[in-house]
């Protein structure tokens, strides 16, 4: 027997030969790193540094900066709006061939912090949009930005959660939000999230902490305000005026509607829809022009541009009573 060395003992014992690595492991190993490396090949041409200046309120232009995502070869981009909120210059997209393209502000959505540019070119790598709907927790996810300008980082992870809320600088709260370990970093905002086969499910948009990030969903939702803003430029919605969060609703109304929750009236908004439809703080609304409501999102994704001055039932519960009254939105002015 041959007499244990110094770096023999620090190391351990030699590994019986075959035993040293499992070929399961190995081959599980490689799969994953070849995912990734497919991923990130494939959207590399399609994601962009972003260098922006916005004016401050004193006059001055400060840089910034951020990550695009190219929808369509004629130039069409998806950042996050927060990147592009008051820009007022144009912006230099560059990309991981060294081109380098001009590009300017179609439209943005505060409210969902999404907001489409357009490059002055007409050869661009397009990524595919998938659907975030489809994600599970636990799937592979890899993200795609400049972080700190580093052009083109590739980091991977997995959807941690799903359905997130993400309050937006404007007051309001993207829902649905998907929470990735991927890690994140300033300048990822506007950038992909993508699943293994290389679809585009999320915007990368914040960095909740170390090992969260979040990104806006890419899905039917999004799709309709991606849509509205390479068309018009804006994304039109409803508003009644009220303020409110979910509350159990009383056993009876529970067992006849089959639900739990409703959302509770805070604050109703002085000469709102709202306030001229009679509704009052601590009323229960449980249902919306006949779709159910149980929480802030589905009252959310209910004020659409369809119910801009149109007449809706509104379902509430008051002290213990239920009732319907008729409101008038009207259309949301950020």
């Amino acid at each position: 027997m041959r007499e244990l060395t110094f770096i023999d003992a620090l190391l351990g014992p030699p590994l019986p030969d075959g035993e040293a690595e499992s070929s399961q492991d190995a081959e599980a190993l490689d799969a994953y790193s070849r995912t990734v490396s497919a991923v990130a090949e494939g959207l590399a041409p399609s994601v962009a540094n972003l260098r922006v200046s916005r004016r401050t309120r004193g006059g001055r232009f400060v840089d910034g900066g951020g990550s695009g995502v190219v929808i369509t070869p004629d130039g069409f981009m998806l950042t996050s709006a927060h990147v592009v909120d008051g820009v007022r210059r144009m912006i230099h997209a560059s990309f991981v061939d060294g081109r380098e393209h001009s590009a300017e502000v179609v439209g943005a959505d505060p409210l969902s912090d999404l907001a489409v540019l357009r490059a002055h070119a007409d050869d661009l790598v397009p990524a595919g949009l998938g659907d975030a709907d489809r994600l599970r927790v636990g799937q592979l996810v890899v993200a795609i930005g400049n972080p700190y300008g580093f052009t083109s980082s590739v980091t991977a992870g997995v959807v941690s959660a799903l359905g997130r809320s993400l309050p937006t600088r404007v007051g309001r709260v993207v829902d649905n939000v998907i929470q990735t370990d991927a890690a994140l970093n300033p300048g990822n905002s506007g950038g992909a999230l993508a699943e293994g086969r290389g679809r585009i499910v999320g915007i990368n948009t914040a960095v909740a902490g170390i090992g969260l990030g979040l990104a806006v969903p890419i899905n039917d939702a999004t799709r309709r305000i991606i849509g509205a803003l390479m068309r018009d430029g804006r994304f039109r919605r409803s508003y009644v005026g009220i303020a409110g969060g979910p509350r159990p609703l009383p056993p009876r109304v529970a067992a006849r509607l089959g639900r739990r929750t409703g959302v509770e009236v805070v604050e109703v908004v002085d000469a709102s829809p709202a306030a001229r439809a009679g509704l009052r703080a601590e009323d229960l609304v449980v249902a919306l022009g006949g779709a159910p409501v149980t929480g802030v999102g589905d009252l959310q994704r209910l004020m659409t541009e369809d119910l801009i001055g149109t007449t809706v039932d509104v379902a509430v519960v008051r002290e213990g009573r239920e009732l319907t009254l008729r409101l008038v939105p009207e259309e949301l002015v950020v």
